[in-house]
């Protein structure tokens, strides 16, 4: 992605099965670009690999078109990575719907970040536990999520998550009734003020039990924000409330058509 006449502009995109990229908006104050699978998922053995250049002083939005479907798999896993370079000045905002692995399942992901030292980085990574409503909470054979961020080169986020019945005690005893878990980043000088004001905010907030239970670290000039809700519409709306500064950047709101 390059800067042509003042807008953001895509110039090179290309995807294979299972795999399929969209671009609702390949031009503008920031570029859209979608994710979707042709079945709709992933089962056993896909492995699903992005690649996303940001160029010098553009904006970048990409999303998925639904929550990322993960089907049961008798033995190899279904594996997602992410690799991102940020130039300067630039803006990419990774905002994909939550991954919903289903029973029997088995999910591996990993994502790296690489920013310029005034790249800028908006992150989400969200999962649910599953169709809690046909009683599958937490019954895959295991998920695991790593996230890195690294700053002009430096590493200053090195974040994983693995749950798993073979680690302990049933995932879905040690989950109690957390229905939805998330990670934000924010980082960057395009997102140091809603950075503070997040952590400002949290802050103030009693720590006391409810639907959405949030806490946040500071991350450089930004923030590292993890979520857990008891309840996967009340998480939703918490990730929206979070992220409401986002259409002043994207020129839209990415969470706007969201259930």
């Amino acid at each position: 992605m390059v800067r042509v006449a003042g807008e953001s502009t895509a110039v090179t995109c290309a995807s294979s099965s299972p795999l399929r990229l969209l671009l609702p908006r390949p031009r503008g104050r920031a570029v859209w670009a979608v994710v979707a699978s042709h079945g709709g998922g992933l089962v056993g053995g896909d492995r699903v690999a992005l690649d996303l250049e940001i160029g010098p002083a553009t904006r970048a939005c990409v999303s998925t078109q639904a929550e990322t479907k993960v089907y049961r798999s008798v033995e190899a896993p279904s594996r997602q990575t992410t690799r991102a370079r940020v130039e300067r000045g630039a803006l990419l905002a990774v905002l994909p719907e939550p991954v919903s692995a289903y029973a029997g399942s088995c999910f591996e992901q990993r994502q790296r970040f690489e920013l310029a030292e005034d790249g800028n980085l908006v992150l989400l990574d969200a999962f649910t536990a599953g169709r809690s409503a046909r009683g599958e909470r937490w019954t895959f054979r295991a998920l695991a999520t790593a996230n890195e961020v690294a700053v002009g080169g430096r590493l200053i986020l090195a974040d994983a998550l693995r749950l798993s019945p073979s680690d302990g005690p049933a995932v879905a005893a040690r989950m109690a009734d957390v229905e939805l878990l998330a990670t934000i980043v924010l980082l960057g000088p395009q997102l140091a003020a809603p950075a503070a004001d997040l952590l400002a905010a949290l802050a103030d907030r009693p720590a006391e039990a409810g639907p959405v239970l949030v806490a946040a670290s500071p991350l450089g000039d930004g923030v590292h924000l993890r979520l857990a809700a008891v309840d996967v519409e009340a998480g939703r709306a918490a990730i929206r409330s979070t992220l409401a500064f986002l259409p002043a950047l994207l020129g839209e709101d990415p969470l706007s058509r969201r259930p």
